[in-house]
């Protein structure tokens, strides 16, 4: 009995090492960027972002806690260590690529403009959005894009995503630029986006805005996390698990916009 007794707490007390010793990382999303990132009713995080990440983090075989971090303080809060990796739909930029490091893309990215229904704009140089209200979300390569291309014009910028579209559905804006998947599951399957709104206009690819794609951002000193979420990420692409997420979100696989 006295052995036994003995095992069984050496094994006890294995298992409890074991268990203190295993990794945990934390994962850093905006929390308001349907579908990508966003809060359940339940006031859990929830979202394709969120589902990639943890699915990432069962390959990578470590406990995940997701975390939610305002857009304009996401990419100062990975630099103070609040979460490990930044997974909110982020486009890889050069600037960007200054303050963090990108793993390879996880979905390919374009953005377009929304505007009423039946305004009838063909004109998107700066001389025909001259004076108009055109909005987007401060700190993104969309606010970066209409202050390039729109100097003229009286532009509004937002804390969220959410802020530009209610500002669009009560009249307030004659235009915004957006990522064309939030942007085309607003108009489509939102009661006030269906209501007011339509996508108009090309899509927007300039690489100078859309960058390569869509990555996770990490610590420039952290190639090591970098590398490991690279692997896990060919993993849930062979494995049929990237797929089964992303259809559960999007009509079309967004890893290849096809």
């Amino acid at each position: 009995m006295k052995k036994s007794i003995a095992a069984l707490a050496f094994t006890v007390a294995g298992l409890l090492a074991a268990s203190a010793s295993a990794e945990t990382l934390k994962i850093g999303t905006e929390g308001a960027y349907p579908p990508f990132n966003y809060q359940e009713t339940n006031g859990k995080l929830g979202g394709f972002d969120v589902e990639i990440g943890l699915a990432l983090c069962e390959k990578m075989k470590v406990e995940c806690e997701v975390v939610a971090q305002d857009w304009d303080g996401i990419i100062p809060g990975l630099q103070a260590k609040k979460y490990d990796m930044i997974i909110a739909s982020m486009f890889i930029t050069e600037d960007r690529k200054k303050q963090v490091s990108f793993t390879d893309p996880y979905y390919l990215a374009a953005m377009t403009h929304a505007a009423p229904k039946g305004a009838n704009i063909t004109d998107f140089t700066n001389e025909g959005m001259k004076g108009k209200a055109i909005g987007a979300q401060s700190g993104t390569t969309q606010a970066d894009y209409i202050a390039a291309v729109y100097p003229d014009a009286d532009i509004k910028l937002y804390p969220t995503q959410d802020e530009v579209n209610l500002d669009m559905a009560n009249g307030r804006l004659d235009l915004e630029v957006g990522d064309m998947i939030p942007l085309l599951d607003w108009v489509t399957k939102n009661d006030d986006g269906k209501a007011c709104c339509e996508l108009i206009g090309e899509p927007i690819t300039d690489p100078k805005y859309v960058g390569e794609g869509v990555g996770i951002a990490v610590r420039q000193d952290d190639s090591a996390l970098r590398e490991r979420l690279n692997q896990a990420l060919k993993e849930i692409r062979a494995d049929g698990t990237y797929q089964k997420i992303n259809d559960k979100y999007f009509s079309i696989d967004i890893y290849t916009m096809k």
